[in-house]
């Protein structure tokens, strides 16, 4: 039986997700040759790869709802990256692209966030 990305424990961290015009590598975290987005035909190089600072600091933003236990703690959902934030006067504050919960229990909460208040 097949299950979803989001089902593996630690699945996100499993990946390596290097970036190219925003697509993210589906091979597995330290992988060598080429990144490649499985189910298309791009293919990067280290070289290629979009820098790890993202393109959306600096975008207007508000802190996003929070959950019922407070979660994403007045941080703002950038729109180029999908990372929780913190703003600074209004705006997002510079920041790496978002690449991955760094815990199971992050992912756990940021999934129920999407599911909560949409993409």
């Amino acid at each position: 039986m097949t299950r979803t990305l989001a089902a593996l424990p630690g699945a996100a961290r499993r990946l390596c997700l290097s970036r190219r015009n925003g697509e993210i590598c589906t091979r597995e975290d330290g992988h060598r040759g080429l990144h490649h987005r499985t189910g298309g035909r791009l293919m990067w190089s280290d070289l290629q790869a979009d820098p790890l600072a993202c393109a959306g600091a600096g975008e207007p933003a508000e802190p996003a709802p929070t959950l019922p236990d407070g979660y994403p703690g007045g941080r703002a959902l950038c729109p180029t990256c999908w990372a929780f934030v913190t703003p600074v006067n209004g705006v997002l504050a510079p920041h790496d692209s978002w690449r991955g919960d760094e815990t199971r229990e992050e992912a756990d909460r940021r999934r129920d966030w999407f599911n909560s208040f949409g993409w």
